[in-house]
């Protein structure tokens, strides 16, 4: 992923505000408080019952993140995190991510989730049409 994201390059956004417990001794924010914005995004999309993408047998797990820090983040104020699919997959969701605050961008951020049987706890397939439903979010190659 490049730095020079801004946050019209992702088609969802979600605003979080900074709280002064994310900050540490620095004063400035966290970096496993970033690891946390990301996730809040990524429940947005994932929990967004319009999709459809959960069943009761089933439930996404992440199992690879990779965060860049490139900038730092303080309080007061909020951050604004970019989401966007980069792949989709047999049982795979491949996600970027970008935390902004006053437009710059301050981390980039590649995860991904894969969708698990709840009993088995192994590897089970999308929904077929998972594409389908993340298409607003589906960055074009």
């Amino acid at each position: 992923m490049t730095s020079s994201f801004i946050p019209d390059d992702f088609p969802q956004l979600r605003r979080e505000n900074v709280r002064y417990s994310d900050t540490d001794r620095q004063g400035h924010v966290n970096n496993a408080v970033f690891s946390t914005f990301l996730e809040c995004a990524r429940t947005d999309i994932l929990y967004d019952k319009s999709r459809g993408l959960l069943n009761p047998d089933r439930e996404l797990v992440i199992v690879k993140i990779a965060i860049e820090f490139l900038a730092e983040l303080s309080w007061p104020g909020s951050v604004e995190i970019g989401s966007r699919v980069a792949k989709v997959g047999h049982s795979s969701i491949m996600f970027e991510q970008a935390i902004f605050q006053s437009d710059k961008c301050a981390s980039v951020s590649t995860s991904v989730m894969v969708m698990i049987d709840k009993v088995t706890r192994k590897s089970a397939g999308l929904p077929e049409d998972v594409a389908e439903r993340l298409a607003d979010l589906i960055i074009q190659s």
